[in-house]
């Protein structure tokens, strides 16, 4: 691939740096995100999000009708990358708002998506389950029509952010007669309709990102549905490849970040007596680290390049799902390793090195194997869609 930007690109990175170097607070980088221990400020996140918007940096490739900026998927990665070098939040708009782009009525755009760029309204999906994480062909929260109302009960689980949602993108089943993935609806929930509850799950690091969700007898407008009837698992793809896509970029920078942290900790701990970056086993551990991001981020750019040539993105979304969460995981093991009695500290305790930023994110990075797909489901989708070997019985 043509690794060069044009002179537009380069203008519209310096653009967003501009904007970063007068806008982001220095006590705002890297705060809220998963690894840094920190919990996210709801209504500075919420007025970062305006300020972003107003800026023409939301919804990069967004038709501006709906409130984007109306560019491409370069302009996109441009922007993941120097809003994941600075550490500044992003509004998580890209799992949801391009499947409401390709899939939603043109009723339905006008009346979220601008509001959802602003700030004004969050969402969440409601997709796995209690019995179907990593497969949701299986779910069985239920929608029976009545009228021109669908009646929802069922139980979803690891929900991010549905406590603070307005909204929620839901999969349910429609038609209980058909297939696995057949009889499937996409629709919009209205997180404060009567016999929506929402359940915050207290995690290992002591904070609650995810939820679980009943829903009794909700009552869904026929119209507020995504798609088409039964024909939901389609919608639900959708989301996933934009899920596990198209923050690619982002997350292989947001990695380099964690490696140079983890080498300048390396450079200041001893051990015997002198830097533990200088213990031949420790910089084998470091070198390898290096060797496996450099490779991560060859087979991000490959598969951002068949995105861009209009390539339906494969199996290959598995191999960097699958190799970046392992990899953060054996980062933060190292780091933890190399810290001694002092990893046992969390964040808030006196003594903990970088304020149990370390400790903190070797918790969190358990969760890496199982969100967004658990690593065994991953390996199964390599063996067989891409190694062709034959299915277990």
């Amino acid at each position: 691939m043509d690794f060069d930007y044009t002179p537009e690109q380069e203008a519209f990175r310096q653009r967003i740096r501009d904007f970063l170097k007068a806008n982001l607070p220095p006590n705002a980088a890297r705060a809220g995100t998963p690894q840094s221990g920190i919990q996210p400020d709801h209504a500075f996140l919420k007025q970062w999000q305006r300020k972003l918007c107003e800026a023409g940096l939301l919804g990069i490739t967004w038709p501006k009708k709906y409130g984007g900026a109306g560019l491409s998927d370069v302009e996109l990665a441009i922007f993941n990358e120097e809003m994941a070098m600075a550490g500044a939040p992003v509004p998580n708009v890209s799992v949801f708002g391009p499947v409401m782009l390709a899939h939603a009525t043109e009723e339905q755009k006008l009346r979220y998506l601008p509001r959802a760029l602003a700030g004004e309204e969050r969402w969440c999906l409601l997709l796995s389950e209690p019995g179907s994480g990593s497969d949701l062909g299986s779910v069985r929260t239920r929608a029976e029509l009545q009228g021109d109302e669908f009646i929802v009960n069922g139980h979803k689980v690891w929900n991010s952010g549905a406590h603070m949602a307005d909204f929620g993108l839901m999969l349910a089943r429609t038609d209980t007669r058909a297939p696995k993935h057949r009889g499937l609806t996409y629709m919009i929930v209205d997180m404060k309709d009567p016999g929506v509850e929402v359940r915050p799950l207290r995690q290992i690091t002591g904070s609650s990102d995810f939820n679980e969700v009943f829903l009794t007898n909700v009552r869904v407008p026929r119209t507020n549905v995504v798609g088409r009837i039964n024909e939901g698992w389609q919608v639900a793809v959708a989301t996933l490849t934009n899920e596990r896509g198209s923050l690619a970029l982002a997350t292989i920078v947001d990695y380099f970040n964690i490696f140079d942290d983890l080498v300048k900790m390396a450079r200041t701990l001893r051990k015997d007596g002198q830097p533990v970056v200088q213990d031949p086993r420790m910089r084998q551990e470091l070198a390898q680290f290096y060797v496996d991001l450099m490779t991560m981020k060859y087979t991000i750019y490959r598969y951002f390049t068949r995105w861009l040539k209009g390539a339906t993105p494969g199996p290959e979304g598995s191999v960097n799902k699958l190799a970046w969460s392992e990899l953060n995981k054996r980062m933060y093991d190292f780091a933890l390793a190399i810290q001694g009695p002092a990893s046992q500290l969390m964040p808030g305790e006196p003594r903990a090195i970088a304020d149990g930023r370390w400790t903190f994110g070797f918790l969190r990075s358990r969760a890496n194997t199982i969100e967004a797909g658990t690593s065994e489901i991953h390996r199964n989708a390599i063996a067989e869609r891409i190694l062709g070997l034959p299915k277990g019985r």
